[in-house]
């Protein structure tokens, strides 16, 4: 600033001596008057031309370079051009932020939607659109009261108390397929809105199974306790004679089995859901696991059927190929024990069961079991793998079932990587079978040591029997 004012000082001082020296003779100071007042015409005329170039150059917009080098007008464009290339860079770095917090809120799980003061709707991200069926060509400023009109959501958002959220079935909600949402609101900034909204039906399942789950075990647990605590009332109040003392003490065992069945199915169920996956590398031999079954199933047939006094069931287990499972052999043994004692439960005595293990077509391994008994409604078989769920309570009571088998035998094969599959027909029997993959069986191998050892016992045994 300093030196443009000396150039203005030094330039009316050329021009004044200029005029000095040309001026008609006798009027030097007139002369340089003149000059003087001609040279600040002269340097305005000039400074007002530098100020349009910059002034044009500003109404152009373009910023790739300044408008004039040098002097005043020179630098003030130059800051300017500098200034405004600052503002650029930060509403570009501003825009960016913003195009990665609405991305955020894209990738969001919950439905997140902006509203303005009005309550109409600013911006909304995919899982909202999804949540609400919302359509951005079609709903973007509307209001949003108008577009969710569901009674409860319309109460709650009339009511202006914000501080618990609302559920309410969402958009494509069916009784067989209900779809539940939990709607939030939170005010911010100058009479806007943010809602939250987040899909709760696994939730809500969740929470309904674990309600259904509570009762079940209560009602399972109430019946045999109170048994119990009527057989033992009588047995201190009354005097009894010894077989009707015994009479009673073997029902109160019975109760006492019954509820250390259901104590262990449960813990079963705990483990299986809390425990990791059985290694890969350990392998079972189903064939041994098979004559262990048929012993204790031709135990739990004669208990039944002697009871009852019935006939004992037709029981058949058929080895057809000798394998080894890679898994736990505690969990492969609950699960199977399950099949067959649910067939020999629900099978009437003097009925058929017949067990079975086999390499299948495909290179599948498949344990299965088959019965005589009455058979299963279609309308049950999606269901039979739910806790305590029964297709006849009465008839599973009596039989000492606790609801909780084929759940066990579920996770075990989701555990070992198998499938489990039940065909039943009413009056024509049933067929659970569990059906392993390729990579998860192999043929039983025996060593030869172990082989030659267990050739000796029995040739020791044989000798020992003709002694």
């Amino acid at each position: 600033m300093f030196g443009r004012f000396f150039s203005f000082l030094l330039f009316q001082f050329a021009a004044a001596l200029a005029g000095w020296l040309i001026a008609p003779h006798g009027r030097p100071a007139l002369g340089a008057l003149v000059g003087v007042f001609s040279a600040g015409l002269l340097w305005v005329a000039f400074d007002l031309l530098r100020g349009f170039r910059v002034l044009g150059w500003l109404r152009r917009g373009d910023m790739s370079d300044a408008a004039l080098s040098g002097g005043l007008w020179g630098e003030i464009s130059e800051r300017t051009r500098r200034l405004v290339r600052s503002r650029e860079q930060q509403a570009r770095d501003s825009e960016l932020r913003l195009q990665e917090f609405l991305a955020a809120l894209q990738a969001s799980p919950n439905g997140v939607v902006l509203l303005d003061s009005q309550r109409r709707i600013e911006w909304f991200n995919q899982t909202a659109a999804t949540h609400f069926g919302f359509d951005v060509q079609r709903d973007l400023l509307q209001h949003f009261g108008n577009l969710v009109r569901d009674p409860r959501f319309a109460a709650y958002y009339a009511s202006h108390d914000y501080s618990r959220d609302v559920t309410f079935p969402g958009r494509g909600s069916k009784p067989n397929r209900p779809v539940t949402l939990s709607v939030h609101i939170h005010p911010y900034g100058k009479g806007r809105q943010l809602v939250l909204s987040r899909d709760v039906t696994a939730l809500e399942q969740a929470e309904a199974m674990r309600r259904d789950f509570v009762a079940n075990v209560s009602h399972e647990i109430r019946t045999p306790l109170t048994v119990l605590s009527g057989f033992v009332e009588t047995l201190q109040t009354l005097p009894l004679e010894e077989p009707e003392r015994e009479r009673y003490l073997a029902l109160m065992a019975q109760q006492a089995e019954r509820m250390q069945i259901l104590v262990n199915d449960l813990l079963m169920l705990s483990r299986l859901e809390g425990s990791p996956l059985p290694a890969a590398d350990g392998w079972v031999s189903l064939s041994s696991l098979m004559q262990r079954l048929e012993e204790d199933a031709r135990a739990l047939s004669a208990v039944l059927c002697q009871a009852s006094g019935g006939r004992a069931h037709a029981l058949s287990f058929d080895v057809q190929d000798k394998l080894e499972i890679a898994g736990s052999s505690s969990e492969l043994l609950s699960a199977l024990s399950n099949l067959v004692s649910n067939a020999i439960r629900y099978t009437p005595c003097g009925g058929k069961v017949h067990a079975s293990l086999q390499v299948l077509e495909g290179g599948r391994a498949e344990f299965a079991v088959t019965d005589s008994g009455p058979g299963i409604d279609a309308e049950h078989l999606p269901r039979l793998t739910e806790r305590f769920y029964r297709v006849d309570r009465s008839r599973s009571r009596e039989s000492g079932g606790t609801g909780l088998g084929l759940a066990i035998v579920k996770h075990v094969a989701q555990r070992h990587n198998a499938e489990l599959m039940i065909e039943s027909t009413p009056g024509r029997g049933s067929r659970f079978a569990l059906i392993f993959p390729s990579g998860r069986w192999r043929q039983e191998h025996r060593r030869p040591e172990a082989s030659q050892m267990a050739s000796d016992q029995r040739v020791e045994i044989t000798s020992t029997s003709l002694s």
